[in-house]
């Protein structure tokens, strides 16, 4: 089911809405499933085998995973593919990051620069060694990653030979538990939840960097994303032509919502900006849209003169 865009409305102050119109959500597909995908796969890889196994080209992920890392990969069907921009962003993870250690990717998949011993630690000395990387950081991201570098992405050109250094950004790792720590074989797993744009294979890194002995992250596990948990997924073989696909009303269950009148539906279904009903929401917030009937008619943001402004419109009149 393809995505059209609706022709701009004009209002009665003279202004232009623009407003992207989606079909109706009412349809058998359109909603979010979540994969637990297994290592040795991307997630196109996933995305590509939930197109085929529910017969429809509109298919998105949220969020990429490395082919190492396994669990939490939602994906979007339908229109649904519009509304992943408004989901929790929060990301968790468990991982195991090896001390002594230095890589070209920041993990055990790439080369090996340099080896040396881990300092001899306690559990709790470890543990304080993390407390730097709790709240909000600044985290450099691997040479060989998603990021875009002069309209490229920087794994492309860090495996043609590049040496790429890339500028730092902000990041919020929430939590941050260390879950065991083996001084044998400088081996330490983590508990964390962060922010979208975080790499644990950057913290990894970092933590070996402040130890003086280098590390690479050895193995990752995704257990949550986008408001998703391992518990709701399913292994990506058992995608199939009946497989269920959850309500997108219960992905965008963290936001505020404002259900319609008969009137103000009519209204919506044309791009109007409409009044901002119950609590006052900050500025460019997002709000859920219902129809009369509760169902979902669409995404709006807030303004500072305290109306609504249509962004995504579900049964747009033509």
């Amino acid at each position: 089911m393809d995505v059209a865009v609706r022709e701009p409305s004009t209002l009665a102050n003279g202004s232009i809405t623009p407003v992207i119109a989606l079909p109706a959500v009412t349809g058998p597909l359109c909603g979010f499933l979540v994969i637990d995908k297994p290592a040795g796969c991307t997630s196109h890889d996933c995305v590509s085998k939930a197109r085929r196994a529910l017969g429809t080209r509109k298919v998105g992920h949220g969020g990429t995973l490395d082919p190492a890392v396994t669990g939490v990969l939602p994906l979007a069907v339908g229109p649904a593919t519009r509304l992943l921009p408004y989901l929790d962003g929060g990301k968790e993870y468990l991982g195991t990051i090896q001390l002594g250690l230095r890589t070209n990717s920041d993990d055990l998949s790439g080369e090996v620069l340099e080896q040396q011993d881990w300092p001899s630690l306690s559990q709790a000395e470890l543990d304080r060694q993390l407390q730097p990387f709790r709240g909000l950081i600044q985290q450099r991201p691997p040479a060989v990653s998603a990021v875009h570098v002069d309209g490229e992405r920087a794994h492309t050109r860090a495996r043609r030979g590049e040496q790429l250094l890339l500028a730092s950004r902000a990041v919020k790792i929430e939590q941050l538990d260390l879950m065991r720590w083996d001084p044998s074989t400088g081996q330490l797993d983590i508990k964390l939840r962060c922010s979208a744009g975080t790499y644990v294979r950057s913290l990894a890194r970092d933590l070996g960097d402040q130890l003086g002995c280098g590390g690479a992250l050895a193995q990752l596990r995704r257990t949550a994303a986008l408001g998703f948990t391992l518990e709701a997924s399913l292994p990506l073989e058992a995608l199939g032509p009946e497989t269920a696909l959850s309500n997108p009303l219960t992905a965008l269950a963290h936001l505020p919502q404002q259900r319609l009148s008969e009137e103000q539906w009519l209204a919506w279904t044309r791009g109007q900006r409409l009044p901002l009903e119950g609590p006052e929401q900050p500025e460019e917030s997002a709000l859920v849209m219902l129809r009369p009937d509760g169902s979902l008619a669409g995404m709006a943001r807030t303004r500072s003169d305290g109306l609504l402004q249509p962004k995504l419109v579900f049964d747009a009149a033509g």
